[in-house]
């Protein structure tokens, strides 16, 4: 299958769509900053209340006049625009495919190294999110503003979060051998040559929620345990950029007072700042991403967050070794001492609350990205880290679908490994305002590795945005049929083996997406029971009406986006550990038999809020061979303030079931 590099066939088209956007645009966002200059967000209102002499009520009785006139005067050319554009999104592709051919700009990535199926397994990790990058006027309904600057700021916190280097803590102890991801934050992150030291803010230092997971089979023993202390592990096949420690259960895991004065003194004097990646010294305008003190989500900060990955340097001769050795084995007991009341005992992975996007982040999946200017703002910071993006996923005007398209999907997929399939359908079903935009499904095939005997190692992602209008439960679950039906097709028409000689290895399917219904909500029911979820699996649901006691909502109450509580990834992620907070800043499912009162409402149902975005992977249609399963689920802070939805996140590891070599 051939993928679309530009939206048209021919640069002929490409010219006349370009020109007659031009003739469109004016009117455009004419009407769109009019539109805005009446729907203020919360933040706005409280900084126009300190105004005493009601400045921006006088700039929009000046401004409103001017924009009035501009906008009848720029309606003749927007019709002769639009008479040119509608009829030529019937020859429009339905994406565009963008790879990174400078890899020299990728400063956020490392480099893969192709799997070649060899050791016990590798594992792949998902992101999905709903950005809400919508046109500015449309924006402030969800309580956010300045698309362009939040579509730019989040591209830049998610390639910043996902390049941090993995850690992962190897535990040598009389009771306990296990192995755990190290996400805590007072730790030393020494840059060489940079001899400018900065200091950590006590307040913001606080151990990891990621949930300690031990392996007490016994099956190393003590001589295994003498042989490998004080020796760094080699790490894996697969874990790209990772720092492997092994660390000394000795003295029972104790530390003297002396040593931990003595550690935590050199750690705050031995953080320098990290270098700025290109573009990243540009301040922006807007609140939803300023930088305060203790604000992580874009990694600029010292103060770093509970679940920072740092990077431990420690061959350049600027910290002792011993040192760091005790400071990291200070700090994994402190997060295993700190997560034993949350501990789970029947769950198999491990999942956590994080300020950041996991580190080593292989494939993004984003909803909402209705904007093309913001689209392309975000295409070109991702691309600091992935390598291949397809974005403008969608159709306009009645081309392909039953009603008129004003706007594409919003769909927006990055990876960081080869696509070399891709299809797009529109859902012909969609309702009301959702009817105005063309929503549907993006599927993708992706190459991860190869066998030594030249067998293609593909995995398959799905990503969807579902119906949004409440009560349009057949309509929800219509697309679901239309999704399952969608990927069956596409799996059979990209699939180049068979049983008798397979020339490909699936490794993996998984869906992302925005489906908007819950799995607690009463009105949800038929959802819930669809049958998408005997196919798939959710990590997060116990059952239809039931998920799991550590599943939370990812819809933030809108009203709430810009409480200093929340503001930050740190805040927000605190908030969100505790019950109270949930109920505070997260949306709860309406119930017709309580009381209307949001609180009431929130206290009456069970749940932890809304969770209306999923991550579905199956165990059908793999390979017989290799086993499936989660390693890790996170629910993710990093995008406080530009966002209504908390982002999620899956890693899941394909066991092979051979032996390390």
């Amino acid at each position: 299958m051939v993928l679309y590099t530009s939206p048209f066939p021919n640069s002929f088209l490409s010219v006349l769509h370009s020109f007659s956007w031009g003739l469109i645009f004016p009117c455009y966002w004419l009407a769109d900053r009019l539109v805005a200059s009446f729907v203020p967000t919360t933040y706005e209102k409280r900084q126009r209340a300190d105004d005493p002499c009601y400045f921006h009520a006088l700039c929009i009785i000046i401004t409103t006049p001017i924009y009035l006139a501009l906008l009848v005067a720029s309606l003749p050319f927007a019709l002769i625009g639009f008479l040119l554009w509608s009829p030529l999104q019937s020859a429009r592709r339905p994406y565009i495919y963008s790879r990174l051919e400078d890899k020299s700009h990728a400063n956020g990535a490392t480099l893969l190294t192709e799997w070649k199926a060899a050791g016990s397994g590798k594992s792949f990790c998902f992101g999905s999110a709903n950005v809400c990058l919508l046109p500015d006027s449309l924006a402030r309904f969800n309580n956010v503003f300045n698309t362009q600057a939040r579509a730019k700021e989040i591209g830049r916190r998610i390639r910043n979060g996902a390049s941090r280097p993995q850690i992962k803590i190897y535990i040598d102890s009389p009771t306990n051998t296990s192995i755990s991801a190290a996400s805590f934050s007072s730790l030393v992150s020494p840059q060489g040559g940079d001899s400018t030291n900065h200091t950590f803010n006590p307040g913001m230092k606080r151990t990891t929620s990621m949930e300690y997971k031990g392996d007490n089979s016994g099956s190393n023993s003590g001589e295994d345990t003498r042989e490998d202390k004080g020796r760094t592990r080699e790490p894996n096949e697969g874990e790209e950029n990772s720092c492997i420690v092994r660390i000394n259960g000795e003295d029972n895991g104790h530390m003297s007072d002396t040593e931990t004065d003595a550690i935590n003194d050199q750690a705050h004097a031995s953080c320098p700042a990290e270098p700025l990646l290109e573009g990243d010294a540009e301040v922006s305008k807007t609140p939803n991403h300023k930088q305060k003190e203790g604000d992580s989500g874009s990694l600029d900060s010292c103060s770093a967050s509970r679940e920072s990955l740092v990077k431990v340097r420690v061959g350049d001769g600027t910290v002792d070794q011993s040192s760091v050795n005790k400071l990291l084995y200070k700090a994994s007991i402190m997060k295993k001492t700190s997560v034993r009341k949350k501990k789970h005992t029947d769950e198999t992975f491990d999942h956590e609350i994080s300020a950041f996007f996991p580190a080593n982040l292989d494939f993004l999946c984003l909803q909402e990205v209705f904007d093309k200017r913001a689209a392309e703002k975000l295409k070109e910071q991702l691309h600091h880290y992935f390598e291949y993006i397809v974005y403008d996923v969608g159709v306009y005007s009645c081309h392909s679908c039953c009603s008129f398209k004003f706007v594409n999907s919003g769909l927006l997929f990055a990876s960081r490994y080869p696509v070399m399939d891709a299809a797009y359908h529109c859902y012909p079903n969609g309702r009301g305002t959702d009817s105005l935009a063309s929503k549907g499904a993006l599927f993708l095939k992706v190459q991860v590795g190869s066998t030594p005997q030249d067998q293609r190692i593909v995995g398959y992602i799905s990503c969807t945005h579902l119906q949004a209008i409440a009560g349009d439960t057949t309509v929800r679950c219509e697309q679901l049929d239309m999704l399952q039906d969608w990927l069956s097709e596409f799996r059979k028409s990209t699939s180049s083996s068979s049983t008798a000689n397979p020339e490909e290895l699936v490794a993996f399917d998984v869906i992302c997406g925005d489906l908007n219904f819950d799995n607690c909500s009463s009105e949800d029911k038929l959802e819930q029971q669809h049958s998408l979820f005997t196919h798939y699996k959710d990590p997060c649901r116990i059952g239809p009406g039931e998920d799991k006691p550590w599943a939370i909502g990812t819809l933030l109450d809108p009203e709430g986006l810009y409480d200093e509580q929340v503001c930050t990834p740190d805040n927000l992620q605190k908030v969100l550990e505790s019950e109270e907070g949930r109920k505070g800043y997260l949306v709860y499912p309406t119930s017709k038999n309580h009381s209307s009162s949001q609180k009431g409402r929130k206290a009456s149902l069970k749940g932890n809020g809304r969770r209306i975005d999923y991550m579905l992977y199956t165990e059908e249609g793999l390979y017989l061979e290799w086993k499936v399963e989660v390693e890790e689920f996170s629910f993710i802070t990093q995008l406080a303030g530009l966002t209504d939805h908390l982002p999620v996140a899956m890693r899941l590891m394909v066991s092979t079931g051979e032996d390390d070599p």
